[in-house]
């Protein structure tokens, strides 16, 4: 059986950006000390929890990258991801670096051999300070992308559940014991989220089972364990508390959200068409944090703060549009084309 399109993942992608532009903005940027001179007291307390965004996100990525790989080779699987990470990212990342020096000093500096390790998307991997650092998150990714690319290559992609178990099983040790290496290389401090997303689509495909729902458990476990461990490093960075029952009930309601899904209860919201808010939303994530500081750094107090953050918000939503249109479409397809042809040359 055909199984529909799940539009509810485009509007669940566009509330996660939202929760993370807000986060930034009436928080972290004042509560920073150093990222943006514009206070935004109204909304602070409950923005604290925005960056929670960004692991919903991750669970996102788990059910559409196995999505993903379940119905291709390694070749088209590296084709479609290097086609949905670059292009946006390479436009949005050009901007930031401009608007950084027409206005951002001397606040905020970049170089241009910054701008072109930064441009490869291998920044982190050789220590090269971000253009924006929201890019943290898309190195999280590539590594989820190269987890997965492995079992792609040994043709083991149809017995992810079984490795689904193990990375669970491996993260929950390595969280607990603290096993540095191997806490970078499996993502153990995030892996609860992929293992999450990835098990709902599997349940969303074949139906739950009693493995597939101790995943489940497990993960969610795991996912409030490592929130409540990230919440307290929080606190000695930002001059807030955490208040970890709400962080523990927001993270049950993403994995109640993806149950409903996943047991195609939330028909109705994906009989809307969300997909023009889905397809802004990358662009939003990787444009709106530096230059939106850089906007209230020189705007504020002059201008009134509602009119700022409202304001830049809707400029970058708008921005992010007009990237996704009239950039990163014409981008991909090109580069889609570019990777085809030249992959299948050197197989040739």
């Amino acid at each position: 059986m055909t199984k529909r399109r799940l539009n509810e993942l485009d509007l669940l992608r566009f509330l996660a950006a939202i929760a993370v532009v807000i986060f930034h903005y009436a928080f972290r940027g004042y509560a920073g000390g150093n990222m943006s001179v514009m206070p935004y007291p109204l909304l602070a307390e409950p923005a604290k929890y925005g960056y929670l965004g960004v692991e919903l996100f991750f669970m996102i990525s788990g059910f559409v990258i196995l999505m993903t790989a379940s119905n291709n080779t390694l070749k088209h699987f590296f084709i479609s991801r290097a086609v949905r990470l670059y292009p946006a990212f390479w436009v949005c990342c050009t901007i930031t670096f401009i608007i950084t020096l027409a206005i951002g000093q001397p606040r905020y500096t970049a170089t241009f051999y910054q701008y072109v390790v930064n441009m490869t998307l291998l920044s982190d991997f050789m220590s090269i300070p971000s253009i924006d650092g929201v890019y943290w998150s898309l190195f999280v990714e590539i590594k989820f992308y190269l987890l997965i690319s492995v079992l792609l290559a040994f043709k083991k992609i149809e017995k992810i559940e079984t490795y689904l178990v193990l990375w669970l099983l491996i993260s929950a040790m390595t969280e607990a014991f603290s096993f540095g290496k191997l806490r970078s290389i499996l993502i153990t401090d995030y892996s609860a989220y992929f293992i999450a997303g990835a098990t709902f689509y599997l349940i969303w495909t074949e139906g739950i089972t009693k493995t597939r729902l101790s995943l489940l458990i497990g993960s969610l476990a795991l996912a409030c364990y490592t929130a409540i461990v990230f919440a307290k490093l929080l606190e000695t960075i930002y001059p807030t508390q955490f208040n970890l029952v709400i962080i523990c009930s927001i993270i049950t309601i993403f994995f109640m959200t993806f149950y409903l899904i996943a047991t195609n209860k939330t028909i109705a919201i994906g009989a809307w068409n969300w997909t023009a808010l889905g397809a802004l939303t990358y662009p939003l994530y990787l444009l709106h944090q530096m230059i939106g500081f850089m906007i209230f750094n020189i705007a504020y107090p002059a201008v009134n703060p509602h009119l700022l953050l409202w304001g830049t918000t809707a400029l970058m939503i708008a921005a992010s549009y007009i990237i996704h249109k009239k950039a990163e479409v014409p981008i991909s397809n090109l580069l889609r084309k570019l990777l085809s042809t030249s992959l299948v040359r050197v197989r040739g």
